[in-house]
């Protein structure tokens, strides 16, 4: 039995030094030592020997066994490296090649404008109105009443304000205002916060004006309040968002719910006053209006005018864009042309 373990030792050698493959190894290992393989075959007549030639014949055949794996091992290994060799080499990455660049979103530029503008006002000690309190649908009663208009006013018609079919009194906010009167009915003052949100007219759409549009409102509410806390606050978020000083001015104006009312204009950055197609050939562009809160307003959310006084105002988030970037129409902002877009870091 020695002698025959011998010759399939020998005889699965010559395979394994043979073999060209790792398939080739694969069948080696089941001809000779699978269940049904040659060296199994010849163990099952171990039993028929005596003990002593068991333990001999026993030993050397387990010997062999291992002697046969580990060879087997070896040379699949060596395959196994070959093949894998030539795979690299044949789906080899060339790294010095210029790799693909994906591109990336940018925040759009109004998004810009809005997070600088709300940025500065928190510096200068405001607070941003949660939307709950700055709601884009509203009901005339916020959007108007509230705001001290009058039932008669010409920014309540179909052709200035969109309304809505839910209800005959349920618009879109024709501007950020309505959200003062949700604080201050649910806050009392000190007062200092601001809204910023998109608001809809009904308006005929050119390089200035667009029937969508954003703005941000502030409100300033507590003890001895002036026009010249406005004026200061004003001014120097023109200088803080600009970098530097620009030629402004305060024009007097009219609000409903504001008195007195002011609108403030900027020098247009594209004809540095000389008069362009953006600005109307004025030199200016207005970008916010304020005034001080009217005392109708204050009453009428249960704020005592005699004890208190606040101010307000609502500045156009495109108008502040189109003057920080030298943008010449407002259309711009909405025709998601890429080119544009992308300019914007």
């Amino acid at each position: 039995m020695k002698l025959q373990l011998e010759n399939i030792y020998n005889s699965a050698k010559s395979d394994i030094e043979k073999a060209q493959s790792i398939s080739d190894i694969d069948e080696i290992r089941l001809k000779y030592l699978s269940r049904k393989g040659e060296f199994n075959s010849i163990k099952k007549g171990l039993k028929d020997l005596t003990d002593e030639e068991k333990r001999t014949v026993g030993a050397f055949a387990n010997q062999i066994t291992e002697d046969l794996e580990a060879l087997l091992k070896a040379k699949h290994d060596a395959f196994y490296q070959k093949e894998m060799n030539e795979k690299l080499q044949k789906d080899r990455i060339d790294i010095t090649l210029t790799g693909k660049s994906t591109p990336m979103g940018k925040i759009h530029p109004l998004t810009q404008t809005t997070n600088e503008i709300v940025t500065i006002f928190q510096n200068l000690g405001f607070s941003v109105v949660e939307s709950g309190l700055s709601p884009e649908v509203e009901t005339d009663y916020y959007n108007f009443d509230m705001l001290n208009v009058p039932k008669d006013h010409p920014a309540r018609d179909v052709q200035d304000t969109f309304y809505a079919k839910l209800a005959s009194n349920v618009v879109l906010r024709s501007q950020t205002s309505g959200a003062q009167i949700h604080v201050m009915e649910n806050q009392k003052p000190p007062i200092k916060v601001i809204a910023p949100g998109r608001v809809y007219r009904n308006e005929n759409v050119n390089a200035r004006k667009n029937n969508f549009f954003h703005q941000i409102e502030g409100l300033y509410v507590d003890k001895d309040i002036t026009f010249g806390d406005l004026k200061g606050v004003l001014n120097e978020f023109i200088r803080m968002y600009f970098g530097t000083s620009r030629p402004t001015r305060f024009r007097s104006s009219f609000f409903p719910f504001t008195e007195p009312s002011a609108e403030v204009d900027v020098q247009c950055i594209m004809c540095q006053g000389k008069g362009c197609r953006t600005c109307s050939g004025t030199g200016w562009l207005e970008v916010l209006g304020c005034g001080m809160v009217d005392v109708n307003v204050l009453r009428g959310v249960g704020i005592d005018p005699d004890v208190y006084s606040g101010f307000a105002f609502g500045m156009g988030v495109e108008r502040l864009s189109m003057l920080k970037y030298a943008i010449d129409d407002i259309r711009l902002f909405f025709n998601n042309d890429k080119r544009f877009l992308e300019q914007f870091k």
